[in-house]
C-alpha cells in the first residue's frame, strides 16, 4: 500500500513539473521577437551580425526570434514587416536601411509592432513621430549626434586653446566643421583658422605651414582617417606642435602612415570592449566575434524582452513600456526619449596612445 501512495505521489510529482515546463514553454512561445535584417545583397555581412547577436540573446534569454530578410531595400521592407505582422511577433528588432524601414513602419505601426532600430542613423525617422506615429525606437546615433559631439566636447577641452577648423570639401567633412564652427561662436569662442583642404595628397606640408603660420595648436579635420595621419606626420616634420582630432572616420584601418601618437578621435566605444564580459564569453565559446551590429542586436533583444515584461506587469502599452525607463543590457544602460532617441549621446572622446585609440575622461 505505502509503495502504491509513493508511486501515485511520484506521477502526481512528475505531472505538475510536466505542466510546470509545458506552461514555461507555452509562456515562451507567446514571446516572439521579429529580427529584420540585410541577409542578402552587399550588405549581408552586416546582416548576419544583427541575426548572430539577436539569435544569441534570444537563446541566453528563453525566447524565440523570427528573422527575415528585409534586402536594405523598400520593397524587402514592406515583406518583411507583413511576414512579421502574419507570424504576430511582439516586437522587431534590427533594421540597417532607411528605405526598408521606412517601408516596414507603417505596416507594423498599423499592427501595433514596436520597432527597435540597430542601424539607421536619419534623423526624420525620429523627428517626424508626431506626425507618423511610427513606433520606432533607435539603439544607435542619430545622424547628427557625431556632430554635435565634436562641437560640444572640443569647445569643452579647447576653450582656452588656438584652435582651427579645416575640411575636406565634402558633404559631412562641411557639415563636421560648420557644426563645430558655429557652436564655438555661440560660446564666444573663435577659429584662429578655417580653410578647406585638398584630401588624398601624399603630404600635406602647405596646409600644416599655414596652420603653424596662425598659431593653432589645436586642429579638428573633417575629413578621413588617413589624411588627418598624413597631417599629424608632417606636423611633427615640422615641428609644429599640433595635435589633430576627428570623428568615427578614424575607426578605419590606418593606411601605410600611423595616427600621430595624441591624435583625438570622436566616436562610438568599440562595444566588445564595454560589454558585459560574460556575453562576450558566450559569442567567443560559438566562435562568434562580437563586432559591428552584433552586440548592439543582442542588446536590443534585451530591451525587447525587459519592455514586454514592463508592458505586461502594468497593463500599458509596449510603446509605453520602451519609453523614459532604464534598461540594463550587454553594452550599457540604455534609455529612449519621448521621441525614441537615445537620452545620451553615444559618441565619446578617444586619444590614440601609438597604438590604440584609450578612452580619455571628458574634461
Amino acid at each position: 500500500m505505502e509503495d502504491l501512495l509513493a508511486r501515485m505521489r511520484l506521477l502526481t510529482t512528475t505531472s505538475a513539473v510536466l505542466l510546470w515546463l509545458s506552461l514555461a514553454a507555452s509562456a515562451d512561445a507567446e514571446t516572439l521577437v521579429g529580427v529584420a535584417a540585410p541577409l542578402s545583397g552587399s550588405s549581408a555581412i552586416l546582416g548576419k551580425q544583427i541575426e548572430a547577436g539577436a539569435g544569441l540573446a534570444a537563446e541566453a534569454n528563453g525566447i524565440a526570434i523570427k528573422a527575415v530578410d528585409d534586402a536594405c531595400t523598400a520593397d524587402g521592407g514592406a515583406a518583411a514587416a507583413k511576414e512579421f505582422v502574419d507570424a504576430k511577433v511582439n516586437v522587431v528588432v534590427g533594421f540597417l536601411c532607411t528605405d526598408a524601414i521606412e517601408a516596414a513602419l507603417p505596416i507594423l505601426k498599423d499592427a501595433n509592432i514596436p520597432v527597435i532600430t540597430v542601424g539607421v542613423r536619419t534623423e526624420s525617422l525620429t523627428d517626424r513621430r508626431a506626425k507618423t506615429g511610427w513606433p520606432v525606437y533607435r539603439l544607435g546615433p542619430r545622424g547628427d549626434d557625431e556632430r554635435n559631439a565634436v562641437a560640444a566636447k572640443l569647445i569643452q577641452l579647447w576653450r582656452d586653446d588656438l584652435f582651427a577648423i579645416v575640411d575636406d570639401g565634402t558633404i559631412y567633412g562641411r557639415e563636421m566643421a560648420e557644426t563645430f564652427r558655429a557652436a564655438a561662436e555661440q560660446a564666444a569662442l573663435k577659429p584662429v583658422f578655417t580653410d578647406t583642404f585638398r584630401p588624398q595628397l601624399d603630404n600635406q606640408i602647405g596646409l600644416i605651414g599655414r596652420l603653424k603660420k596662425a598659431g593653432a595648436t589645436k586642429v579638428f579635420a573633417g575629413g578621413d582617417g588617413e589624411d588627418i595621419a598624413i597631417m599629424g606626420r608632417d606636423a611633427a616634420q615640422l615641428d609644429a606642435g599640433i595635435t589633430f582630432a576627428g570623428g568615427e572616420n578614424l575607426r578605419t584601418p590606418q593606411g601605410d602612415v600611423p595616427y600621430a601618437v595624441g591624435t583625438l578621435m570622436i566616436a562610438p566605444p568599440e562595444w566588445s570592449e564595454i560589454a558585459d564580459p560574460k556575453v562576450v564569453q558566450g559569442f567567443a565559446a560559438k566562435n562568434i566575434v562580437p563586432d559591428g551590429y552584433t552586440l548592439p542586436a543582442y542588446a536590443a533583444v534585451e530591451v525587447a524582452k525587459a519592455a514586454l515584461a514592463g508592458a505586461e506587469n502594468t497593463g500599458q502599452p509596449l510603446g509605453e513600456a520602451l519609453t523614459g525607463r532604464d534598461f540594463a543590457t550587454a553594452i550599457g544602460t540604455v534609455r529612449f526619449d519621448d521621441k525614441g532617441d537615445l537620452s545620451q549621446n553615444p559618441f565619446r572622446l578617444f586619444r590614440f596612445d601609438g597604438m590604440h585609440f584609450v578612452p580619455l575622461e571628458d574634461k
